[in-house]
């Protein structure tokens, strides 16, 4: 449990930070507000990517152990 919690919380850290700062690029270009617009989106996605990732993680996990598997018997 420690490691999906550990892993849910780096994986959103991750995604939710890097995806933020896209979006935010995207949306505003790199103006004088930049940073406050990102930190603000980055907080408010943060939690929600996390939990997300926590409860869907093993989920998804399980799709891409079977379709790997699909995949190397197709090989």
């Amino acid at each position: 449990m420690k490691q999906r919690i550990l892993f849910a919380l780096l994986m959103s850290l991750l995604l939710s930070s890097l995806m933020s700062c896209w979006v935010t690029w995207i949306n505003l270009g790199l103006n004088n507000e930049f940073l406050s617009h990102w930190r603000k989106a980055f907080l408010g996605a943060w939690p929600v990517a996390a939990i997300i990732a926590f409860f869907i993680g093993p989920e998804v996990h399980k799709i891409s152990t079977k379709l790997a598997g699909k995949w190397e018997a197709l090989k």
